[in-house]
């Protein structure tokens, strides 16, 4: 059974709670529209062979040839949004949803458009409707979650992650998701001991490694966030995760408020 959904927190409370931790929040946000994947924050999917653009072409192509086709218009809706064109994407796929009412594949992928476009609420509503209790979807889940995350219901986001964890035990794409719950809510060490979890998987990406390194860096061991952050990867590539890890531990050193500055709660 689905864990219950009450009315969301105050727009007001909602940013007092994540003043301090927005920017890391947009670092660790990163992996989570990335390409063709899902708002899960699905980690390590294989690169494209072709451009993005003609991926795009070829997918527009192929729905337009067979507008009929419910895969078609689900592949050219996540083409359109690894492209950016999240409006484009909910338009088109909020279409082929009223074409093929039953399909859930469709309904998924449409709730996941609405999420990439900020129409979080809707979206919730959506990804309800494309998995049930009795059949529940791990990916919906933790998609569910990470929609709850934006709406400010951390507790219920949670709740979410727990139910795909039991379907799903240790996959890094949800205890990512977890991770970024738990940032947002400002506990740094279970964000931390999570990422810990995921970055042990044989399945984790190289992403998870550089959100833990995050986490630790915003914790204060600047020495292994560095470690973390070059472990395993080519020279070039891990002086720019160095250097993506300084830059971001600055931004978010920057945004911290100032004392008696902090934004009053609902």
């Amino acid at each position: 059974m689905y864990p219950s959904l009450p009315r969301p927190l105050g727009l007001a409370r909602f940013r007092a709670a994540t003043a301090v931790s927005a920017v890391l929040l947009l670092a660790l946000c990163g992996c989570q529209t990335d390409g063709m994947s899902d708002i899960t924050g699905s980690l390590g999917a294989k690169a494209e062979k072709t451009s993005p653009a003609q991926s795009l072409e070829s997918y527009r192509d192929r729905y337009r040839s067979h507008p009929e086709d419910a895969n078609a218009a689900l592949n050219y809706g996540k083409a359109l949004r690894a492209s950016g064109q999240r409006s484009q994407a909910v338009a088109m796929l909020e279409q082929a949803t009223i074409a093929h009412p039953g399909d859930k594949a469709l309904m998924a992928g449409y709730g996941r458009a609405l999420a990439d476009n900020g129409n979080f609420q809707q979206a919730l509503e959506v990804l309800g409707r494309a998995h049930s209790p009795e059949d529940p979807d791990w990916r919906i889940l933790s998609a569910q979650g990470a929609v709850l995350d934006q709406l400010g219901r951390g507790e219920e986001a949670r709740q979410y992650y727990a139910s795909a964890l039991r379907i799903v035990p240790d996959e890094p794409s949800v205890l990512s998701n977890l991770a970024l719950s738990y940032v947002l809510s400002k506990d740094l060490a279970k964000a931390e001991e999570t990422l810990r979890r995921a970055n042990a998987h044989g399945d984790a990406g190289p992403r998870v490694k550089l959100n833990l390194a995050l986490v630790v860096g915003l914790r204060g061991n600047m020495a292994e966030a560095e470690s973390l952050a070059k472990e395993g990867r080519p020279p070039e590539e891990a002086a720019a995760n160095v250097a993506y890890l300084k830059r971001m531990l600055a931004k978010q050193a920057a945004a911290k408020p100032a004392p008696g500055g902090a934004a009053r709660t609902d």
